[in-house]
């Protein structure tokens, strides 16, 4: 396939813009972790001040508990020295004491388990600031290559059959990124607060048995806190990379993100599909998933329509993707150069996606008259590569 000069040009640029975002991303990932890590250090050092102060206040009271035991003894013998007043009091006050041991004993365990818990984050932290790290400096190295060996990228992109497959293979790098870091916070922040959870509801039932109602209470809305975290935390890791997009396929996965997000917005969406469904590459299913994304944040945070429709077409070499709304319009014509200005980056961004994919977008719309998407994509460029 013959590429001109300008083709290939662009192709290279894109390429460096998209190396470019992602470094700056990872800069972000990576002050991202760097903070986090010193609010770790700084609360695990809050904790192993407490949990030292509990300590010596854990072998205070369990010395004063045995002296009171010995005194206890002593005034139950001697009848004539002590009064029932004197029995009455000493009973009560080792009685305090040995529940002030308990208590304390319990806070100890603990604010160990706490401190235990922050080294691990710590150490886990601080291995993502690393690997973050290292990463950031391998971007740097490949983008002094795309920057400097362009005659070398040439060569490359001559060798490859067509746009669509350099397209794929970009798409398919970044969706296992996503893929891997959803993964990481799976196995980590979330088991994190999901074993949280547990420790409170251990702490609630020992606390109900002490008739402590506020701190009860407290610990009651802790657990809500927590609880509405995690599921903010699994629902960063459905956006990163849905499950089920490589386990059920593409149509579930989207009939699901459009239930999710009718809910979240309030907005009243459909979803409809035509043709004979059938699976699509991975990379290609995970493209037309951001391509739809996309398009309804865009609707929702521009257009502020109070219906949107989402449907998809699949035909022998082509999968048709439309997304309509009634929202507010805008003047097609004027799109391009006031884009910067109307804040319309997404459908430039898709725009772009959808060259890469050598297919085509088009849209229609009017001021106060809504938004209508509708994309191209050929499918055949698979059964080329086989």
């Amino acid at each position: 396939m013959d590429f001109q000069a300008d083709i290939i040009d662009r192709v290279i640029k894109n390429a460096i813009q998209v190396m470019e975002n992602s470094k700056y991303q990872m800069f972000e990932i990576l002050d991202t972790a760097q903070t986090e890590l010193v609010t770790l250090n700084q609360e695990l050092q809050s904790v192993l001040k407490e949990t030292a102060e509990t300590i010596e206040r854990v072998d205070q009271l369990e010395m004063n508990y045995r002296r009171s035991r010995i005194r206890l003894t002593e005034v139950s013998r001697d009848f004539v020295r002590y009064s029932e007043e004197d029995i009455k009091q000493a009973y009560e006050k080792a009685t305090q004491l040995q529940l002030d041991v308990m208590i304390f004993r319990e806070k100890e365990m603990y604010l160990k388990a706490r401190r235990d818990d922050l080294q691990k984050r710590a150490k886990s932290v601080e291995a993502s600031v690393e690997r973050a790290e290292t990463i950031g400096s391998q971007m740097g190295v490949v983008l002094e290559y795309l920057s400097g060996e362009l005659g070398h990228v040439t060569r490359i992109i001559e060798s490859a059959k067509n746009r669509q497959l350099i397209g794929l293979k970009i798409i398919l790098a970044q969706e296992e990124e996503r893929k891997r870091i959803s993964r990481e916070i799976h196995d980590g922040p979330a088991q994190l607060l999901a074993h949280l959870v547990l420790r409170t509801e251990i702490v609630e039932r020992m606390i109900a048995k002490q008739e402590f109602k506020m701190v009860q209470d407290e610990i009651v809305d802790l657990k809500k806190q927590v609880r509405s975290s995690l599921e903010e935390m699994r629902k960063v890791i459905f956006n990163l990379r849905p499950m089920a997009l490589d386990d059920l396929g593409l149509i579930p996965t989207l009939r699901k993100y459009v239930q999710d997000y009718e809910e979240k917005t309030k907005i009243r969406a459909l979803f409809e599909t035509r043709g004979k469904e059938h699976r699509l590459s991975s990379a290609m299913e995970a493209a037309i998933y951001r391509l739809i994304q996309e398009a309804l944040t865009n609707a929702a945070k521009h257009a502020y329509p109070t219906y949107v429709l989402v449907e998809i077409t699949y035909q022998a070499q082509l999968v048709k993707i439309v997304v309509q709304d009634n929202g507010l319009g805008f003047n097609p014509e004027l799109f391009q150069q006031k884009s910067k200005d109307h804040g319309h980056f997404g459908l430039i961004g898709m725009r772009e996606r959808v060259e890469l994919l050598e297919g085509r977008m088009e849209i229609e719309s009017a001021e106060n008259q809504g938004t209508k998407i509708v994309i191209h994509i050929p499918t055949n460029v698979e059964k080329g590569k086989e």
